[in-house]
């Protein structure tokens, strides 16, 4: 493991904590921050209070990172790629790349800058161009407002969440406080 993608792992478990089995968390029962669907998913079988570290720090590696191209975005942006994965481990890694989608899709002056791409939720080749070329147009100044656009609709998708799901509003204030970034 690259010490990068440690990196992001070891915050992500800081954030997450150990064991817990929440009623009101429609993930179930967890470890590590990850769920046991995931765990199972993974070929993990025991126990999830047992689950060691060293288990979820793979998952995240190759369910959160590698799986669905955010090592590729990381090769572009490091910094969207960061927030990709810690979207992706919260809501799911195909939401993560298609607010990926959605935001350079709006960011592109009604494909002047390069053309639309399809929202499919799947960094492909066709999302990494258009990031290519949406970071060669704006630079800097366009990373900090493509983060902004994913934390804006990361946010989005928590009110959303917590309207349709009751539940959700248990986990809501604290997603928002430590998810979104401004």
């Amino acid at each position: 493991m690259n010490s990068s993608v440690a990196d992001l792992i070891a915050e992500v478990i800081a954030k997450e904590g150990g064991y817990g089995n929440d009623p009101d968390d429609s993930g179930g029962e967890t470890n590590w921050g990850i769920t046991i669907r995931e765990a199972r998913r993974n070929g993990y079988t025991g126990p999830m209070k047992d689950m060691p570290r060293s288990v979820a720090e793979s998952i995240y590696e190759m369910t959160y990172w590698y799986e669905p191209g955010f090592f590729d975005v990381s090769v572009i942006v490091p910094k969207v790629a960061r927030e990709l994965f810690d979207t992706g481990i919260n809501c799911g890694t195909g939401k993560a790349a298609e607010f990926l989608q959605v935001a350079l899709n709006a960011l592109n002056r009604q494909g002047k800058d390069y053309p639309d791409i399809e929202e499919d939720a799947d960094i492909g080749p066709a999302t990494i161009k258009a990031l290519t070329a949406y970071m060669k147009r704006r630079g800097v100044d366009g990373e900090d407002v493509l983060l902004k656009a994913l934390n804006c609709l990361q946010g989005a998708r928590y009110i959303e969440l917590s309207r349709a799901r009751q539940k959700d509003e248990t986990f809501v204030y604290g997603w928002l406080a430590n998810r979104v970034a401004l």
